[in-house]
């Protein structure tokens, strides 16, 4: 079992900066891979970003040059730098930990972009 909290969400204008975190109770490095998926009302939830455990990282076509995944595995945290953040941003933000046999949710934290 792995509990993933996820915080750093807020209401921000167009154009802003947010950044999320999310802490594992488990190691960084027991995840094959990390991400962060968001999902709007009504919407699909969808894969916004992901690290590996080797530090590789994937985005997005819509995040790409504005978002970046990192970590600190001394904390034990995975964060998301939002930059130049758009109305269409608006969504609930997930936290994923992903294993080679299971996989965990994070509770979800609002990212809200005012234009």
């Amino acid at each position: 079992q792995v509990q993933l909290v996820e915080s750093g969400g807020g209401l921000v204008q167009a154009g802003g900066s947010l950044r999320l975190s999310c802490v594992a109770s488990r190691s960084y490095f027991s995840a094959n891979v990390m991400g962060w998926y968001r999902q709007a009302p009504g919407k699909q939830r969808e894969l916004v970003a992901t690290i590996a455990r080797g530090g590789s990282t994937n985005y997005a076509d819509s995040v790409k040059g504005r978002f970046t995944i990192s970590r600190d595995s001394a904390k034990n945290t995975v964060y998301l730098s939002m930059n130049s953040l758009k109305a269409e941003d608006t969504a609930v933000y997930y936290c994923r930990w992903t294993g080679t046999s299971d996989a965990y949710w994070g509770q979800g934290t609002q990212v809200t972009v005012s234009s």
